[in-house]
Formats: C-alpha cells, structure tokens, sequence
C-alpha cells in the first residue's frame, strides 16, 4: 500500500473515533513502527492530534466536497451496481423516495422502464431522467437549489416531505459511518435525510466502496432504526463495522 493511501485511511478511521497505534496496525497490516510513523507526520501536518498511545481527530477537519462533474465520474461502475442491486427491492405499485446524487440517479436510470411506480425525489438527475418515463408517476420536492449536487432542501422541502409517505426511501451521503450514521456537509442536508428516514417503511442506504467509514465532514443524520446498507466495498475490515449493528442489514453487490 503506499503511503498516501495508508495516511488517508488512517484519517478515516481517526475521524469515526479515537484510535490506538495497535488498531491501525491490524487495520492496515502494517507494523505498529509504520503507524507511530504516519502519526507523527500526520500530527506535524495539523491533520490529526496525537495521544499516548494513538490519535484522535482535530474538531472541526473537513475536506471541500467535490465538484457535480468529479462525482459523475467517480466510480461509476460500483454505482451501476448498487442501483441493480437496489432496483430489485422496488415492487410493482411501490411510492419510492430517491435522494439526491449520482448513485441515486444510476437508480433513476433504470427505472425508467420499471412502470407502475410513484417516485418522488428531490433529486433533479433523477426528475431529468424519468420526467418522459412512462408509467411512472413523478414527484418533485421543492425547495432551495443546492447547486453542487443539482437537488433541493431547506424548509420548504421539509414541510413537503413531512405531508407524504413512502414505502421505501433510497439515500446517499458524503459517508458512511457505522457509530454515527450519514455524514454531510451541511446541516440541512443531514436534516433533509432525517426527514425522509421518519416517513419511509424501509430505508436503503446506497454507498460505494470509497464511503464507509468515510467522515470528512461535520453534519450527521443518525441511522435509529432498521436499515439495509447496499454497498460496493468486500473489505471485512470496513464492513465489519456495519455487520455488528443490531439495526442494520449489509448487500454487497458484484461488480
């Protein structure tokens, strides 16, 4: 592994929660010499804060989100397959809620031929693809534009979703962390999710491999109740994490 991969999943995990050199050492499968290392360069470059015995997280780090364009065209073959393994739970007569981002439009795609389904979204991808599908009856929340993923949110999309209810809700997020739920760069955002959470039947959370455990932002929407995770990442030690929790089923798809 080189070693700016290592460091960057070092700041993953130290980002979820405190860390000892012990953990990242078995994490990693390096050696606890390696990791010592990498936390005194990480220290000495403000990322992180070094403990007796480990790290923990500077408050306040995050990374700057990545552009609409970069999120198109990252990863595009997990996020096809996730929306296959997605599509599957949608049944005939089904009202689905598809959040905003590009795994959720890869959904949106292939429901344009489904038929016989409500979707409602604030996910402007998804009204763009399935505005002309037919029989498909189309939803748009509105709201306040948030540009950088092309959907909408704030109060009026609140208030919206709080008159509606869904047989299943399909999320995204900036990450996925098992102790803490959807992480994402702005409050609304996480609040929005909270929102669609407490109207859904079932919740569906859709992330690629490069979102578990994933916490380089400072919003969060809490995951407290029972929820199926259909990701892309096979790494046990990343999905074990998700596999310990009570609340939470894990579908990993093939690629």
């Amino acid at each position: 592994m080189k070693p700016v991969d290592r460091h960057r999943l070092i700041l993953d995990l130290v980002r979820t929660h405190d860390t000892s050199v012990e953990e990242l050492s078995s994490a990693l499968n390096v050696s606890e010499a390696t990791v010592r290392r990498d936390l005194t360069l990480l220290g000495k470059q403000r990322l992180l804060v070094r403990t007796h015995g480990g790290a923990t997280a500077l408050i306040g780090v995050h990374e700057p989100e990545a552009s609409l364009e970069e999120r198109k065209a990252s990863r595009g073959d997990e996020k096809a397959a996730i929306a296959r393994a997605a599509i599957a739970h949608i049944q005939d007569g089904d009202t689905v809620f598809l959040d905003g981002g590009t795994t959720c439009s890869a959904l949106a795609a292939l429901l344009y031929s489904h038929g016989n389904i409500q979707v409602v979204t604030n996910n402007l991808l998804a009204v763009m693809t399935l505005a002309t599908a037919p029989g498909v009856r189309l939803t748009l929340i509105g709201g306040d534009l948030r540009e950088s993923s092309m959907s909408t949110l704030g109060p009026l999309a609140e208030l919206a979703i709080s008159r509606l209810s869904v047989d299943r809700a399909f999320l995204g997020a900036d990450g996925v962390v098992a102790e803490f739920g959807l992480c994402e760069a702005s409050a609304q955002q996480a609040y929005l999710k909270e929102c669609i959470i407490k109207r859904a039947a079932q919740v569906f959370v859709l992330a690629d491999s490069e979102k578990l455990g994933r916490a380089r932002q400072q919003h969060w929407t809490p995951l407290e109740r029972e929820w199926r995770l259909i990701t892309s990442a096979v790494d046990e030690v990343e999905l074990q994490p998700f596999q310990d929790l009570a609340m939470a089923t894990v579908e990993t798809v093939e690629l």
